[in-house]
């Protein structure tokens, strides 16, 4: 792992390197030391040894041993800090500084001592023979009158050679460390100007690759390094206006498939979803997060819409048709057209929620039906009450009295018909101011029920009222809202059979108070509850038993004039409850 930094693989091969070369240095200079110090030791024995052949020319010329010539070998030995041997010239040791020369054998034989008597100068490294250790002796001859009369010999223990070596090994060691960690320091410091660049620039690149798209480096040489920098802060300007270009472009298209209406999705050549926008959420009724990178089949799960896109995945060609997706009551125009510059086989679903537009045209249809149908019966009765005044009625006053009070009855009815679609008209367009105030609940609810009490009684119902004494002020315009109830009260009226019950009541929930009124009368059908409060919307029972079938029509828009919500809620033989919302006066859903 070490080698992975860039660091480490300059500095440590230099390392490497300088050690290896210092090692064969310091070895060289140590063999090289030891060879110098040897031959200068070697010289000054030579220089020593010629001084005490001097010396001892006359006691050795003498040729007894011990006496004053021990005696002289002695001093000179401790002057010298060094082995004195004199020997005679037949080989016969007279003194010797170290060891008794009495006790000694014939030296004659010794290498040194022949090769001084044949060369002038004997030297020799060797182990004593005497003393049996390592010693370097050296040895010239002793002369008189030009006749030889023995040999000086001067010695040194190469254990002392040695240590005074190692001293100076130990300060070369000690060169060597300085010199090797000063090297170290100077070459990671080499290593690290060289890496450090090198960093800041992968530091760069990795905030380039988390998002920074401004993280750039200033160059701090001019070498190769200061070069990549500048390319590379070039290549970082281009990428960043890349980016930018593709997310505003990517912005843009985001923006359009988020508020499309229509539903967007993008298959891949496998025919997995690859992209989906919150319209096509909407429709098909899934969630994005678990859709993309599964089938189409998966996600659309309606055969419809899987064989329209297998004909355009097989035949390459744009699909089109109307799908009814009956589970939801949902109408699709489908269109699935294939992206052949994109990828292979991938392919673009559209899908055009028709469901409004749809329930839209079956509302217009119902309301020309019951329009027709509401109109038709009364001009019908008109003309048939007309044409029996024609045929002779005129001519019998009480009958044709009878008739023109019908006549009245009808036209009456048609004039209330066409006030309703104008109020109705009025309401949804906004014509009709509402005068939004405190309003004791009670000021909004008793006098319509009041008003249509004695109805109730005729037609044999009993009219409950329940009403708390301490119940909330309403923002609400009171006349509106007796509108409302009065309609509620009257359609409850309608459909609840003889010795039936109403009840209208209240209940607070949160800042608003919920108003219903229940009947025990037929019900709603289910498949229809959901458009009762449609503009002439009736169940075929309800067309005996007269009405326009606005009420409910414009008691929704006024509730939803006010800020509240009007629901119904019905079984069908087991009687209804129709209720409405209003704000309590001072909450915050006043200024909504």
């Amino acid at each position: 792992m070490i080698f992975s930094r860039i660091r480490w693989r300059i500095a440590i091969p230099y390392v490497v390197l300088l050690i290896a070369s210092l090692v064969g240095l310091f070895l060289c200079a140590a063999s090289l030391m030891r060879t110098m110090y040897l031959d200068r030791l070697e010289t000054q024995l030579q220089a020593e040894s010629r001084v005490l052949s001097e010396v001892f020319q006359e006691p050795v010329s003498r040729g007894e041993p011990g006496g004053d010539v021990q005696e002289m070998a002695e001093r000179y030995s401790q002057l010298l800090q060094a082995r004195v041997t004199v020997i005679r010239a037949d080989g016969k040791v007279l003194a010797d500084s170290e060891y008794p020369w009495s006790t000694m054998d014939n030296h004659l034989i010794r290498p040194e001592v022949r090769q001084a008597i044949h060369v002038g100068v004997g030297s020799r490294t060797r182990l004593s023979d005497t003393l049996t250790y390592e010693m370097l002796y050296v040895a010239v001859p002793i002369t008189l009158d030009g006749t030889m009369q023995g040999v000086m010999r001067v010695a040194m223990p190469l254990s002392q050679i040695e240590a005074e070596l190692s001293s100076l090994r130990q300060a070369l060691i000690v060169v060597a460390v300085i010199t090797g960690m000063a090297a170290l320091l100077l070459s990671v410091l080499i290593a690290e100007r060289t890496a450090a660049p090198i960093r800041r620039l992968t530091r760069v690149a990795q905030r380039l690759t988390k998002g920074d798209l401004d993280a750039r480096l200033l160059p701090s040489t001019r070498d190769e390094v200061g070069v990549l920098t500048r390319a590379f802060n070039e290549m970082a300007d281009t990428l960043r206006d890349t980016i930018e270009r593709l997310d505003d472009e990517r912005s843009h298209l985001s923006a359009v498939l988020k508020h499309m209406a229509d539903g967007v999705l993008i298959t891949d050549g496998r025919g997995a979803v690859q992209l989906m926008n919150p319209g096509a959420e909407q429709i098909l009724g899934v969630k994005m997060a678990d859709t993309l990178g599964k089938s189409l089949a998966q996600v659309a799960r309606h055969h419809d819409i899987i064989d329209l896109w297998n004909r355009c995945y097989q035949g390459g060609e744009e699909q089109a048709s109307l799908i009814e997706v009956d589970r939801r009551e949902a109408f699709l125009q489908v269109i699935v057209t294939p992206l052949h510059s994109a990828e292979p086989h991938a392919c673009l679903v559209i899908l055009q929620d028709l469901t409004r537009v749809r329930r839209l045209e079956t509302i217009r249809r119902d309301f020309i039906s019951n329009i027709s149908h509401e109109l038709r019966t009364p001009l019908a009765s008109l003309r048939a009450l007309a044409d029996t005044l024609r045929d002779g009625a005129l001519e019998d006053p009480p009958a044709a009295r009878r008739f023109l009070d019908r006549m009245d009855t009808e036209v009456d009815a048609l004039a209330q018909m066409v006030c309703e679609l104008l109020e109705l008209s009025r309401i949804e367009s906004g014509q009709v101011p509402v005068r939004l105030v405190s309003t004791p609940l009670k000021d909004a609810i008793v006098p319509a029920v009041e008003r249509l009490r004695p109805q109730a009684e005729r037609a044999g119902l009993a009219l409950h009222l329940t009403l708390p004494e301490d119940a909330p002020n309403v923002l609400a315009d009171a006349e509106r809202v007796q509108q409302v109830v009065t309609n509620l009260v009257h359609n409850a009226i309608k459909f609840t059979p003889t010795g039936g019950q109403i009840s209208v009541g209240m209940r607070v929930e949160g800042e608003e108070v919920i108003v219903v009124v229940r009947d025990t009368g037929v019900g709603i059908p289910d498949e229809v509850l959901p458009r009762i409060f449609e503009r002439f919307y009736k169940a075929d029972r309800a067309r005996s038993r007269g009405g326009t079938g606005l009420g409910l029509a414009i008691a929704k828009h006024i509730v939803q004039s006010h800020g509240g919500r009007i629901w119904a809620e019905s079984k069908e033989g087991r009687g209804s409850a129709l209720y409405f919302s209003l704000a309590v006066a001072g909450s915050p859903a006043d200024h909504s």
